[in-house]
């Protein structure tokens, strides 16, 4: 098992790290060149600067069982399809079960700013320490649950949507 992260602005590369390092679990952080990331524990990968570039490297670095941190759905789906596990800096664990109406809820929110030029979104609230404590909870949990079972992704796919 390795932790993949989608580090470009991710909130909780050093709690995946300290988390990571406890278990002895390899961490590989993932951003684009843009960005300068240090780490005393995990790998870094600076991927070239072109769109969906890091997104596309993550997903094909990552396997069967693998954990993969990012706020990105359609990066999460990729992973859940190739098996790994994967989950939000919220905490929120993605599977199959949930990832197929979150990537059409991010499809209608497009759309509708699309056809609003009032359509204004305000960026997301400013991250607490108990949001930190919630992510690191369901973090942990993750790492147990990926540890003694088959990744969530085993579970055949819903059809009929």
């Amino acid at each position: 098992m390795r932790i993949f992260v989608d580090a470009d602005a991710c909130p909780v590369v050093r709690i995946v790290e300290r988390i990571a390092q406890r278990h002895s679990i390899p961490v590989t952080l993932l951003c684009d060149t843009n960005h300068v990331l240090i780490s005393d524990y995990a790998e870094v990968r600076y991927i070239g600067a072109g769109a969906d570039a890091v997104d596309f490297a993550l997903v094909n670095l990552c396997h069967k069982s693998d954990i993969v941190v990012t706020q990105d759905y359609g990066v999460a789906a990729m992973a859940l399809g190739k098996g790994a596990y994967a989950i939000h800096q919220s905490g929120l664990w993605y599977t199959n079960n949930n990832i197929d109406r979150m990537l059409m809820e991010r499809h209608l929110a497009k759309k509708a700013r699309r056809a609003s030029a009032k359509c204004h979104l305000k960026g997301p609230a400013k991250r607490t320490e108990q949001d930190d404590a919630v992510f690191e909870e369901a973090f942990e949990r993750m790492i147990e649950h990926a540890s003694s079972l088959p990744a969530l992704c085993d579970q055949p796919l819903r059809s009929g949507l």
